[in-house]
């Protein structure tokens, strides 16, 4: 697959990631305060990195694990058919969730994940988006926490992708195409 020429201009530091991430698992900590475990679930890949330096942060008992879906594949524009490529490994049943999301776009990934994982009645099940994009949403889903809202920009960095490139930013950086 060929790739369009790109550069990217950087739109939220790796520094405000950082604060931003050690503050929401302050919050976090606070919602989840007392639990046995707190079943951390990163929806792959573009979380990956967001749910590392999240769990580092957080103050509980953390297991982690994740669940890959895709509504993209290599496109910029989402397929709006969400399809599970891989599940968790452990029962959630009376468990307290958390899903880790990079970012909220039209919704229909947070959407039909949370409607999967409640149909497996945890005891509670909270969801958190390093970003959103509020004017792309099509559904009713917001997520608990939110890191930053954007505008409609293509982003990559800290994770999230374009073609599987540019996950290894330590930054969220706004993608421009060369003409």
């Amino acid at each position: 697959m060929t790739t369009r020429a790109y550069v990217i201009d950087e739109m939220i530091s790796a520094k405000s990631i950082a604060a931003r991430v050690e503050a929401l698992a302050k919050e976090i900590g606070k919602e989840f305060e007392g639990t046995e475990q707190l079943v951390v679930v990163g929806l792959l890949r573009g979380s990956f990195v967001f749910i590392a330096d999240l769990a580092r942060e957080l103050k509980l008992p953390v297991e982690v694990d994740f669940l890959e879906v895709s509504s993209y594949g290599n496109a910029m524009e989402t397929s709006r058919e969400v399809r599970i490529l891989k599940d968790l490994r452990a029962a959630i049943e009376g468990r307290d969730v958390l899903v880790v999301e990079d970012i909220v776009d039209t919704g229909h990934t947070l959407s039909h994940v949370v409607n999967l994982l409640a149909s497996r009645n945890p005891r509670k099940l909270k969801t958190i988006a390093l970003l959103d994009k509020p004017s792309r949403r099509e559904t009713e889903i917001r997520a608990d926490w939110t890191g930053f809202e954007i505008p409609d920009e293509f982003v990559v960095g800290y994770g999230i992708d374009y073609a599987q490139r540019d996950r290894n930013l330590p930054h969220i950086g706004k993608v421009r195409f060369s003409e």
